[in-house]
């Protein structure tokens, strides 16, 4: 076999001897949660990931440029790379293709031990097995050395041998694989979440092509405006970004004014650990930070996002003081008052990472603190000292934010004592008798009329009921003391007794169920935005620990002789007046609010466990989210205009 170089120089000796078996596939299809988090629509696009993931290590290890994502009109995927292509080779551990052995044998690959990768992502680092297990068929096209061979598997068991080769003119690996209906409840692929990502990829990874090609727009008809690509595009779209993290922080800032011309970029490397920063202060309140370790979106944080704040924070100071920024009897600035308006990026790299936190996305290898700290401080101090226009646009932002901290300190405080003390509970909360949090439920909801009947309504024993007076405050546009001092934002933080931001306590919750319940038009809309909003930018735990939820009530009534049904959409209602014997005989109702149903009603529909739906509200994408609320709760106009014109095709009930 010819050596083959990667773009670096380095020569790669990727063979069968690479590939290091730890265990058996078994229980995968058994367990899948296990291995993917869960069976919903989350665990579904963790196999694309996954399959995804082993194409950019071969990226990060210099030998592919190019991946291609194909979804097609099945819902089957597509993912092709011009990497080295998995080797085809007998195995050492049982004599069969080594291709074979990495799909069909769990913790099978080249990253573990001191394998083909020196740094690798992956989800879960089970890699390419668990995708095959859990698919109803996966088909594997490899072209090496000039060759190329395919073979096939069947829920994860082979059922061809590898092919004879056939003489290829491209080199990497193809997987074309369907997911398992009887695994997954929805096979459905959001084509926004997997931009998400593969924007993410590309950014990161500035070398690297990533087009992504949707059948399903093409087969449906669309008009080329309601296409979910830009306009030109066709049905594939490219992510390549050749300015890498600096870019990134530029996109996530796009629709913001910045408070200095171009970003901040630092990279280096200590202890075997690679730091990549980019960061940018805009004039917005909110924190947009994002960190990764080996590509992974760490999003509770760990050992480099504390060694960046410290980091930060010093060099600021330093500087702030010796350009006599700060004055001697100013005290320094704290982490906090650095947070708002910050935009910042930090990627690190390393061999061993170990992941903890509620959601496995938490670095916790401690030498990547101090690799970070020392990095950052250095790369700050530098380029504060070669751009000192930087210094006075970060410190008094700072300083604003400091003041208004102190503020609202005094309200913070009223809070805090009210919510943690679970004292002095606001008056129009109806509380529930059970005190026992896992088996209690708050519902938020509009205004008194509705409040009424959902408290004549409920079960007292498990439901909370709180009304909301009017709209509350659009926090994407407040500074906290503005927040504080709100009175239904108090009720609200008093009434569930955790704190927010970070004081946010879990085992403080008082109820494991909030339910945002609103009326089905826009303005009820509107409400439910600025709830999420709030909770999102402030208590964020809500929703990365699953206590978020929306409640769904019916939009009509029908009345067909002594028979009521509840219709939830209008197909379902179209179902109920065409099943009738006679159409102009049934009576429906519109309901244009929740206060228009009797207590009884909406016991019935919208509150009784066993028939009532509710949505949770779960994060599946920081960077989608984040960007979702900036477009809908932000300042600029143009933007909203244009998200609103994208996705008005999509929208299926609107009450005007």
């Amino acid at each position: 076999m010819d050596e083959l170089i990667n773009r670096n120089g380095a020569a790669s000796d990727y063979g069968a001897s690479s590939i290091k078996v730890l265990e058996g596939l078994e229980a995968v299809r058994k367990r899948p949660g296990m291995y993917i988090g869960d069976t919903t629509t989350r665990g579904l696009h963790h196999l694309v990931y996954e399959v995804v993931d082993n194409s950019v290590d071969e990226s990060m290890a210099g030998f592919c440029n190019r991946i291609d994502v194909t979804i097609h009109t099945d819902e089957s995927i597509t993912v092709q790379d011009n990497g080295r292509g998995i080797p085809t080779d007998p195995h050492p551990y049982n004599g069969r293709p080594t291709c074979e052995v990495v799909l069909t044998i769990l913790h099978a690959g080249g990253k573990f031990g001191a394998g083909a990768y020196k740094v690798s992502g992956g989800l879960h680092g089970v890699g390419v097995s668990v995708v095959n297990a859990l698919s109803e068929w996966l088909e594997v096209t490899i072209a090496r050395d000039g060759v190329e061979r395919t073979q096939r598997f069947e829920r994860g068991v082979p059922v061809s041998d590898l092919s004879e080769g056939v003489r290829a003119d491209w080199r990497g690996t193809r997987i074309h694989y369907l997911p398992d209906k009887d695994i997954f409840e929805d096979v459905r692929h959001s084509l926004d979440t997997l931009k998400s990502r593969f924007m993410e990829l590309a950014f990161l990874n500035p070398g690297l092509h990533i087009f992504v090609t949707d059948e399903r727009a093409r087969a449906a008809g669309l008009p080329e405006g309601q296409r979910p690509f830009p306009s030109g595009s066709g049905e594939t779209t490219e992510y390549h970004f050749e300015g890498g993290i600096s870019a990134f922080v530029q996109y996530i800032d796009r629709d913001k004014t910045p408070l200095f011309s171009a970003p901040v970029v630092l990279s280096g490397e200590k202890d075997g650990v690679a730091v990549d920063v980019g960061l940018q202060y805009n004039d917005g309140y909110q924190e947009h930070l994002y960190t990764y370790a080996n590509l992974i979106h760490t999003i509770e944080g760990g050992t480099h996002l504390v060694g960046l704040r410290t980091a930060l924070t010093r060099a600021v100071n330093e500087a702030a003081r010796s350009g006599k920024v700060l004055r001697e009897k100013e005290e320094n600035l704290s982490g906090d008052d650095l947070k708002e308006g910050l935009t910042c990026v930090i990627s690190v790299k390393l061999g061993e990472p170990q992941f903890e936190g509620q959601t496995k996305t938490k670095l916790g290898n401690s030498e990547v603190r101090g690799a970070v700290d020392s990095l950052v401080y250095e790369g700050l101090m530098a380029a504060f000292e070669e751009r000192p226009e930087l210094v006075r646009p970060i410190v008094d932002k700072a300083v604003k934010a400091r003041r208004a901290r102190e503020a609202a300190k005094k309200a913070r405080e009223l809070v805090r004592k009210g919510a943690m003390t679970g004292m002095n509970l606001p008056g129009k909360l109806a509380d529930c008798s059970s005190k026992t949090p896992e088996n209690t439920e708050l519902y938020i909801v509009e205004g008194d009329s509705a409040g009424g009947s959902a408290k004549q309504g409920r079960d007292r024993t498990f439901q909370a009921i709180l009304p909301l007076r009017g709209k509350i405050l659009n926090v994407e546009k407040a500074r906290l003391d503005k927040m504080l001092s709100n009175r239904e934002i108090q009720t609200i933080i008093t009434a569930l007794g955790c704190g927010i931001g970070d004081e946010f306590d879990a085992a403080k919750l008082r109820y494991h169920k909030i339910i945002i319940m609103t009326d089905a038009d826009v303005d009820g809309a509107h409400i439910s935005t600025l709830l999420l909003t709030f909770f999102y930018r402030h208590m964020p735990e809500l929703l990365t620990q699953g206590y978020l939820y929306l409640a769904q009530p019916p939009l009509y009534r029908v009345q067909k002789g002594k028979q009521v049904h509840y219709c939830y959409t209008d197909r379902e209602l179209r179902q109920q007046v065409d099943s009738a014997p006679d159409p102009a005989k049934v009576g429906v109702q519109r309901y244009k609010g929740l206060g228009e149903m009797n207590p009884e009603q909406l016991w019935e529909t919208t509150m009784d466990p066993a028939n009532r739906i509710l949505k949770k509200v779960e994060l599946d994408d920081d960077l989608l989210a984040d960007e979702y609320f900036d477009i809908l709760m932000g300042d600029k106009v143009e933007p909203r205009r244009d998200f609103i014109t994208a996705n008005a095709h999509e929208v299926k009930n609107l009450d005007v």
